[in-house]
């Protein structure tokens, strides 16, 4: 499944509309975006009390870049994957209530994909539902996870169970906070990248091997190029299949082993982005045992995730563990699990008749232990 996407060259700025049955808003992406965030609130015609939630890092890194956006006291939650739970999220719900914020109030998030996922499960429950700004600063959070509305926490049996579809009023992409970005949560973000080029894009997936160097330097109109074909890829599949009933789960590429793998190590040991990378080489190896995919096609995919840096290791993750991950997994319908195999680079296949014994030599073929 190949959604419709236009190619741009050299870019320095995009606006990217996405058109939900929920609510239609802009993605704005460009570098030094956060300078006019005062005005782009304005323009998009949110509520004026304006709470902020972000993390202890983000803020001190990039905090005064917001200075004088509110009064209010910023909400700092957390960081990291283990601690997206609905205890983190009450502390949201506690600074909301003690401000007496009311539905004329909104919640603007600014940090990576965890604060985005948890600012957003407040904002769809707060008071049955609070305006909400995605201001993402990492290189996932601004390809992905702040575009779509999905938003939630996780449980101890599985990844993002506990959730809800909430879809912002407006995300608000400034590449020039990537440059404080550690290298491997950058290389986690281009995994996610990778996927779109995987799933939808031949000219995606090639960009990013081709201007490797380029990206890795963060130069602005290299950044915004892959991240506005990520954007506007999202953005597609979105507007036509929102609450995930049928296009939309191609995004699930390669999030299937991913989450699995979040699970069994208690989100401590993976960034998500590199989770991803190990569950496209798992659909990989599926697509290529049904013989839907060319070897060269997954030797390729394997190649440039090796190129953009190594993986943490998973020799010690056993297959079994990774198996019983699975079946909490919330893509698991009526028993049966969707799957997304890739057929080519650019296109994809959704199934649900992997069987158990499919999936463990995949699983052990990749590299986890039997």
């Amino acid at each position: 499944m190949r959604p419709s996407t236009h190619h741009r060259q050299a870019i320095d700025r995009a606006h990217i509309a996405v058109d939900t049955p929920s609510r239609p808003y802009p993605v704005l992406i460009g570098n030094g975006l956060l300078a006019d965030l005062p005005r782009l609130l304005d323009e998009a015609t949110v509520p004026a009390r304006r709470f902020i939630v972000s993390n202890p890092l983000v803020w001190r890194l990039h905090g005064s870049k917001l200075a004088g956006l509110t009064p209010d006291d910023v909400i700092l939650l957390p960081d990291g994957e283990r601690f997206k739970q609905l205890p983190a999220v009450s502390r949201v719900y506690d600074a909301l209530i003690r401000a007496n914020a009311d539905r004329a109030s909104t919640l603007l998030a600014f940090g990576g994909g965890v604060v985005g996922d948890m600012a957003g499960f407040a904002a769809a429950s707060y008071l049955r539902g609070l305006p909400l700004v995605h201001v993402p600063t990492t290189l996932l959070a601004q390809v992905d996870s702040a575009i779509g509305g999905k938003v939630g926490v996780n449980h101890p049996l599985g990844k993002n169970l506990i959730g809800a579809f909430h879809q912002p009023h407006l995300v608000v992409v400034d590449t020039a906070v990537l440059s404080t970005l550690p290298r491997r949560e950058f290389r986690a973000g281009l995994y996610e990248v990778i996927k779109y080029g995987m799933t939808s894009s031949p000219d995606l997936f090639e960009r990013v091997a081709r201007e490797r160097s380029a990206i890795f330097a963060r130069q602005p109109e290299a950044l915004v190029a892959i991240i506005s074909e990520s954007c506007r890829i999202k953005a597609a599949i979105v507007s036509a299949d929102e609450r995930e009933s049928g296009l939309r789960r191609i995004l699930n590429f390669g999030h299937t082993a991913g989450h699995a793998l979040e699970t069994v190590t208690k989100y401590r040991r993976f960034r998500h982005g590199e989770a991803v990378a190990y569950g496209m080489l798992v659909a990989a190896e599926l697509a290529v045992r049904r013989e839907v995919l060319a070897g060269s096609a997954r030797q390729a995919l394997a190649d440039l995730i090796a190129a953009l840096g190594p993986l943490p290791p998973i020799a010690d993750v056993m297959v079994a563990q990774m198996m019983e991950a699975m079946t909490h997994d919330k893509k698991v319908e009526g028993g049966r699990l969707h799957f997304v195999l890739p057929t080519s680079v650019g296109a994809t296949a959704i199934v649900s008749d992997v069987s158990q014994k499919e999936m463990r030599q995949a699983l052990k073929n990749v590299g986890f232990r039997r």
